[in-house]
């Protein structure tokens, strides 16, 4: 069964590196946002953006936090962790710094951005239950390799650990 993802990142610095892992197709995610739909979005201010956020989500089984250097603590980030946890569905993060971007450069590592977020009011953090993956290997190659191998597995172990949370 192909799953409905919405994938979830930083845009600027990681749109290249995202494109790499949609571009895998195993799993059926939502349109990407252009520049321009992403302008028209942002220029409606937050109710915009939290109506076209949840626009995407609607129907998926599982968001996938894709992790750049600097995705952690993003404010329509932490948002689209928070309502797809809300709403029922698995999250997952997936480190993508080792991939390489247009210019062929790779960047750090970024934090886990579910050590921001409470889960309930258990004094837990939400990355004390869901999965962050940092995918092996030693070159770009060999990690986008990683991620195709285990990109469904990781899905569908998110969605068993929400159902479980």
């Amino acid at each position: 069964m192909t799953r409905r993802v919405f994938y979830s990142f930083h845009y600027k610095p990681d749109v290249m590196r995202v494109s790499q892992v949609r571009n895998i197709g195993a799993l059926a995610a939502n349109k990407p946002a252009s520049d321009n739909d992403w302008e028209t979005v942002k220029s409606g201010k937050e109710a915009a953006i939290r109506k076209w956020i949840a626009s995407q989500i609607n129907g998926r089984s599982c968001t996938v936090v894709l992790i750049g250097k600097n995705t952690a603590n993003r404010k329509w980030i932490n948002h689209e962790i928070i309502e797809s946890w809300d709403g029922g569905m698995g999250v997952v993060g997936i480190y993508i710094h080792g991939l390489k971007n247009t210019n062929g450069i790779t960047s750090k590592k970024g934090a886990n951005p579910f050590d921001r977020i409470g889960y309930k009011n258990t004094g837990k953090k939400l990355s004390s239950i869901v999965k962050c993956y940092n995918p092996e290997g030693t070159n770009s190659k060999e990690r986008y390799a990683w991620i195709a191998k285990h990109l469904e597995n990781a899905v569908e172990e998110a969605i068993n650990i929400r159902k479980a949370n």
